[in-house]
């Protein structure tokens, strides 16, 4: 029997594993939240390792994987744009937490009303927190992706209103997954950011942008944030 992640994204395994420790760690079981505490929605920023599909409708095309061999083991073994045999993490972590089976990407033009009140995924692969990482993979920046936030605010009080959507901003959870991005394809890839930084200097930059876009959000409503930092590049075949 296939595991989820068989011949997944390098190291999701491990985002899985730490993401579930973040959420669960004072309760028993993997779906028991502590009493009173839910997450009417989860909200996700970031790369490849998270992206459930943005990256097909963008053009001109971004790094995809709408194509066999992905999705060998999702179900109706169909290619979704995930970059991965199967699910994501988060789509594992919202069907744990009993939102939905799976994360829906904003950008899919089958995107339903319904799908903006419990979860949206904005990540976009190949983004990065340095603007020139996600320039050169033509993929959604962050910039972009809080964009995305912005529109989405909107849309959703025309369906629940202000004050329902004052709730779900602030009770959510939201989750940040880049920077290998720009460590493996920016910093160590065909780019003068290694000569004109060394890597303390240049991972101080990633943090610059990083702490920008977490005043936004926070600015926005987002009290309950949750950052993953790189993953593991060796485990990348570049």
């Amino acid at each position: 029997m296939h595991s989820p992640f068989v011949n997944s994204h390098p190291c999701s395994i491990l985002l899985f594993n730490l993401i579930l420790f973040i959420l669960f760690y004072n309760s028993t079981a993997a779906i028991k939240l502590p009493p009173d505490e839910t997450y009417p929605a989860i909200f996700v920023f970031g790369d490849s390792t998270v992206d459930t599909g943005n990256n097909n409708n963008r053009y001109p095309p971004p790094s995809r994987s709408n194509y066999p061999p992905y999705g060998n083991d999702f179900k109706g073994k169909v290619a979704t744009g995930r970059f991965s045999n199967g699910k994501v993490p988060l789509d594992m972590i919202v069907e744990e937490l009993e939102i939905k089976d799976l994360l829906p990407a904003y950008m899919d033009p089958n995107l339903q009303p319904q799908d903006l009140i419990t979860n949206v995924c904005f990540t976009s692969g190949g983004a990065g927190y340095d603007p020139l990482t996600s320039k050169l993979a033509s993929t959604w920046s962050l910039s972009d992706q809080l964009g995305m936030l912005k529109e989405y605010i909107v849309r959703l009080q025309g369906i629940v209103g202000a004050n329902r959507t004052n709730f779900i901003l602030t009770r959510s959870l939201y989750v940040i997954s880049l920077s290998s991005c720009d460590i493996a394809n920016v910093y160590f890839g065909p780019t003068s950011q290694r000569y004109e930084y060394d890597f303390a200097s240049y991972t101080d930059l990633m943090l610059k942008y990083a702490t920008q876009f977490l005043k936004e959000i926070y600015s926005l409503g987002a009290r309950r944030i949750g950052v993953h930092g790189a993953l593991p590049i060796g485990c990348v075949p570049s």
